[in-house]
């Protein structure tokens, strides 16, 4: 997991939360239910620039106690948990830390390619312009495993070195 999911001192706006939740205990476990309602700042997977993502989540996890979650195995390769067990969250002693569970809310947040719009056209990979603000007059390079058959198109030279 990533430090950088605090909010840097630089940036406060990179990202808050508010959680609206219940606890319960049912016997050794501590049973959470309620709301994440929040925002996190990312970069567009096309064009670097930030995107803002809002989270609205339910929330329903158990806290077991450390000492009786499911242990890796002897390989170290982690555990096989059931579907309901996959909210599952460790506590020590008489206190619940609800940081992992925030923090998974944000991580869980982000998209695998976060866009600024659907329509995003992304940075020219040649010269760097962001494409939604202007054009370029770079040329596509041609595919190098290609260049000996150039010689076979009208006005075409033949490459020097393939």
């Amino acid at each position: 997991m990533r430090d950088a999911l605090g909010a840097p001192e630089h940036d406060p706006d990179a990202g808050a939360g508010v959680a609206e939740l219940d606890l319960y205990a049912d016997g050794a476990n501590v049973l959470a239910a309620g709301t994440f309602h929040g925002h996190l700042m990312v970069a567009c997977s096309r064009c670097v620039e930030p995107v803002r993502l809002a989270i609205d989540d339910k929330i329903r996890v158990t806290f077991m106690p450390a000492a009786e979650m499911p242990a890796e195995d002897a390989e170290g390769e982690g555990v096989e948990v059931a579907e309901d067990d996959l909210d599952l969250f460790p506590y020590d002693g008489e206190r619940v830390d609800l940081e992992p569970l925030f923090r998974e809310e944000f991580v869980l947040a982000v998209p695998f390619a976060p866009l600024c719009s659907e329509t995003c056209k992304g940075l020219c990979p040649q010269c760097g312009v962001d494409l939604n603000r202007g054009t370029c007059s770079c040329e596509a390079p041609g595919d190098p495993r290609l260049a000996a058959l150039r010689s076979f198109l009208p006005g075409g030279k033949p490459s020097g070195g393939a």
